[in-house]
């Protein structure tokens, strides 16, 4: 802020050993200095453009603070929420007007501390209270997956109660949206849809790790007549870092607990026309048994591809149903060739083996297969086959505009084999 200099009366500081040898005052002392001085009530001095006494101040308009003094200016204004969140404003260079530039909060207190300076260069203060009038459409939040302890590869999700489609105030939605971890990562949000964001860091979360998830949009103007809602916040927390590595072409799966191999077991994956999904996915669930039919993926009964099997030790992997199971009928070619219908299928004793070691959110990997790689959204979190550069591009704080937000098309639950 470029200020007018104003002229002071100052004591001059190049006779500093007279003064001390005469006994007078020195210049390093406070006495008369008018910024040694109580700060005076400078209700006078200035005006303020909020709700009269008793009423409440509408959280769509700006407050304003003015001096009316010609030789006075406002140095310095705070104007904080119960929350303990600060209102954004801006203060004239010739500090004799401050505005707020972001919307109040809506259902809160505020308090506004007004600091000035007279003509003279004395300081004074003044103190204005008052409430906001609540809102009256709120968009709430529920955060995801449930409070637990997850594989490092889980991503965190919000789910809007209504769609958000401008790029403003989805900025102001991911803002109001904070997640933190310890240790630290750099990660951001990112908009499936109008009512859907995922958040994950940049690399996989570190193991053992503490996340915390909460919203800062109670009050907080979204867009229009739509303000944030309390929302319940979420603790996260991060076990060892379990990687699973099917390898289609070489019939194997390695599984790695923090960088280190503990595991490498014969496979089958999917086999021509039915080929495993390439690319990164999560654990999503286990399911000790699940009955599995082709005619849940379009195979008609009785054909020579038809099947209905009791299916043990299931990991899910996607929702439209690929597994890491137990396939006992398909020993002979586990390590050698891929003759499922899609899934990743092993031994009892494996399947039994990976479905007690893993847990949800821990990493499974395919590559080497004919199949397609793995959608990001639609069938699961396929959130880390995004390179960290197409997943910025999805926030409206870190690149360029998001989509206008159409729904994910839902896959159907259809268990393969």
């Amino acid at each position: 802020m470029n200020d007018t200099p104003r002229i002071r009366t100052v004591v001059s500081c190049t006779a500093l050993a007279v003064t001390l040898v005469a006994g007078v005052t020195a210049c390093g002392e406070p006495d008369g200095h008018p910024l040694s001085l109580k700060p005076y009530d400078a209700a006078e001095l200035v005006s303020f453009n909020g709700p009269a006494e008793g009423r409440k101040a509408d959280p769509g308009k700006p407050i304003e603070v003015t001096v009316k003094d010609d030789d006075a200016r406002i140095t310095d204004v705070t104007a904080v929420d119960a929350e303990g969140r600060h209102l954004a404003g801006e203060l004239d260079a010739d500090g004799r007007r401050w505005h707020s530039t972001t919307s109040l909060a809506a259902g809160t207190r505020y308090t506004v501390k007004v600091s000035t300076e007279n003509g003279d260069g004395a300081p004074g203060s003044r103190t204005y209270s008052f409430g906001t009038e609540a809102a009256e459409k709120f968009l709430t939040v529920s955060f995801g997956p449930r409070a637990g302890t997850y594989g490092v590869g889980q991503p965190v999700t919000a789910e809007l109660s209504a769609p958000v489609t401008e790029r403003a105030a989805r900025a102001t939605v991911e803002r109001g949206l904070q997640v933190r971890s310890t240790p630290a990562v750099t990660g951001s949000w990112h908009w499936v849809d109008a009512k859907t964001l995922h958040y994950r860091p940049k690399e996989y979360w570190p193991a053992d790790a503490s996340i915390d998830v909460r919203s800062n949009l109670m009050g907080i103007k979204v867009t229009g007549a739509l303000y944030g809602a309390a929302v319940k916040p979420l603790k996260l927390t991060t076990g060892d870092r379990i990687e699973a590595v099917t390898d289609a072409a070489e019939h194997t799966m390695t599984v790695l607990r923090n960088g280190e191999v503990i595991n490498t077991m014969p496979v089958t994956t999917g086999k021509p026309g039915f080929d495993t999904r390439n690319g990164i996915k999560v654990v999503l669930a286990k399911e000790q048994f699940v009955r599995m039919r082709g005619e849940s993926i379009g195979i008609a009964a009785g054909s020579s591809e038809s099947y209905d099997l009791d299916v043990y030790w299931a990991t899910r992997v996607t929702w439209s149903g690929e597994y890491v199971h137990a396939a006992p009928w398909s020993t002979g070619s586990q390590g050698n060739a891929n003759v499922s219908h899609g899934c990743t299928g092993m031994s009892t004793a494996d399947a039994e083996w990976f479905f007690e070691t893993v847990r949800e959110g821990d990493i499974v990997k395919v590559v080497g297969s004919q199949g397609e790689t793995m959608t990001p959204f639609d069938n699961g979190f396929g959130d880390w086959n995004l390179s960290w550069e197409e997943w910025l591009e999805g926030s409206a704080l870190h690149s360029g505009a998001p989509d206008s937000g159409t729904d994910v098309e839902a896959a159907r639950l259809r268990p393969q084999v």
